[in-house]
């Protein structure tokens, strides 16, 4: 069923572009199927049907977009099974990770399918009229969040279905009422195409015009650039390298009018282990960070990669229990051999500084070029405050142990941190107590907090924040799990002295959603 080619207006477009193919990572074998790059014309045709199919779908009610984002989820789960074959084929990720992913994909679906129905997400407020006031009159104000228009998302590599084509971003920007452009990650063409068909299929099937998803397929960056570009896309959803993100910013800053992008660019995610956590329970936080930092080959945005261990005892044997472990690891196929060289150039780089050290590494690699094994080193804390390099993000089975010598130098080196996506401290009571004032330090580094526990694994909910200060992200204030990501795409529009034909259902007197709505100052879902 995959004919390799972009997916514009409900119909193939075969491109003319550089050719390509996925790769199974574990063996370096081609795929079947072979892949064009889209065109600069297959851009603009995707962006025009976009616009045109926004002034349908950006007007429509959230029960309209919510039937849109169930009957997604209903086509995904109907080609669960070959869909998950596919998946591991072009990845090399575990079948029970990929049915964890797939589950994942449909309940974020489903999720912000409820937000879109419920509607109380859009903040409607609503200032009546004070036509006596003095010294003078105020008008009847109402206001309420609407969608932007087109919104180019970018697929993941790390995740093929939860933060790619169907993932988070695409997911809120439908249910805020966006029309998406999707550029497919040439690390799974297969599966994207997949999910592309199954969106697809759902668009179809609830009567909507054909623009309101796209497809478009590139071996390089060109069509990323072209679709960041255009005039009629208005925001970015991106997750991927700083590098990367850095340059889609630039790209939507240069443009005539600027448009928002929301980039989730990685993080080294900062581990502190506290001097009595550690005395209590020095085995159990070892296993449980050997099994976070390796968790999927080490390809997790929230991997934690910088380890804050006391130079004590406690801490040798710390580093000892888990320097075991690092040499009983097999090596592992990572996503593409692309990622696997640039995770074996960091390790290179550690080992070439003389102020690091390398405390241990995992097995062989195999012959394909894929493979990667795990890798432990170790700092002085002194050392990485004069080479602040050293704590950024190296994607993949490594991690850095940071030794400190007492608590002025932990807070020091916590003060120095870039923003990041998490940050986690394993602390007894008696430690959050004494060292309270580490946690004030991290809330204004990350967006994640976790207290005695590893930041691997993002939940799907309403209180989840996946996002932080820069670098993690290119706006702290969002984030892109959870249903508050639905406010990356939607703007607020205030209606002055409207009449009640020309308001959004949401600002109507009689409140016909029953959504919850501030009405001079207080909220309430009663009707005016």
């Amino acid at each position: 069923m995959l004919q390799g080619k972009s997916m514009i207006g409900g119909a193939s477009s075969a491109g003319s572009g550089a050719e390509f193919w996925g790769v199974d990572p574990a063996s370096g074998e081609l795929l079947e199927t072979a892949y064009r790059s889209a065109t600069a014309e297959d851009v603009h045709r995707a962006a025009e049907l976009a616009e045109e199919a926004f002034a349908v779908y950006g007007r429509g009610t959230g029960r309209e977009r919510g039937r849109l984002l169930r009957a997604i989820a209903a086509e995904i789960e109907a080609i669960a099974e070959p869909l998950r074959q596919r998946a591991h084929r072009e990845t090399a990720l575990p079948m029970a990770r990929l049915q964890g992913e797939t589950a994942r994909t449909v309940n974020q679906l489903k999720m912000f399918a409820e937000v879109a129905e419920e509607g109380s997400w859009a903040m409607a407020r609503i200032d009546r009229a004070q036509p006596e006031r003095k010294p003078t009159p105020r008008a009847d104000l109402r206001s309420v969040l609407r969608p932007l228009g087109a919104v180019a998302v970018f697929g993941a590599s790390n995740f093929p279905l939860a933060f790619s084509v169907a993932g988070g971003d695409t997911a809120s920007a439908l249910a805020a009422g966006n029309t998406v452009i999707v550029k497919a990650h040439p690390a799974h063409p297969g599966t994207s195409e997949m999910v592309g068909q199954a969106i697809a299929a759902a668009v179809r099937k609830c009567g909507l015009p054909a623009g309101v998803f796209a497809l478009l397929f590139d071996a390089g960056t060109e069509v990323g650039a072209a679709l960041v570009e255009h005039p009629l896309v208005k925001a970015v959803g991106f997750t991927g390298s700083l590098k990367g993100g850095r340059a889609l910013m630039a790209l939507a800053a240069a443009r005539p009018e600027p448009i928002p992008c929301f980039m989730e660019m990685g993080s080294a995610n900062p581990l502190f282990v506290l001097p009595e956590a550690l005395s209590a329970r020095g085995e159990a936080i070892a296993k449980g960070l050997f099994g976070s930092f390796t968790m999927g080959v080490g390809q997790f945005c929230t991997k934690p990669g910088l380890v804050y261990v006391p130079r004590n005892a406690e801490g040798d044997a710390l580093a000892a229990r888990l320097v075991e472990l690092v040499k009983d690891a097999a090596a592992a196929p990572m996503l593409t051999e692309r990622i696997a060289k640039s995770f074996c150039a960091g390790v290179a780089e550690r080992k070439a500084n003389g102020a690091v050290e390398l405390l241990a590494e995992g097995g062989a690699t195999d012959a394909s070029g894929a493979y990667a094994a795990a890798a432990l080193f170790e700092v002085n804390g002194a050392t990485l405050l004069s080479e602040p390099e050293l704590a950024h993000e190296l994607f993949g089975p490594g991690t850095l142990l940071v030794r400190y010598e007492d608590q002025d130098e932990l807070m020091a080196l916590a003060r120095a941190l870039e923003g990041q996506l998490t940050a986690s401290v394993h602390g007894s009571d008696a430690d959050l107590a004494e060292w309270g004032e580490l946690l004030a330090v991290l809330e204004r580094k990350a967006g994640r907090l976790i207290v005695n526990g590893f930041p691997t694994g993002v939940e799907v909910c309403h209180a989840m924040v996946h996002g932080g200060p820069y670098p993690a992200t290119s706006d702290g204030r969002t984030t892109s799990v959870g249903s508050q990501a639905i406010y990356r795409f939607a703007r607020p529009v205030c209606y002055q002295d409207a009449p009640q034909a020309a308001l959004p259902e949401e600002l109507k007197d009689a409140n016909p959603m029953g959504i919850l709505r501030m009405v001079d100052g207080a909220f309430t879902r009663e009707a005016l």
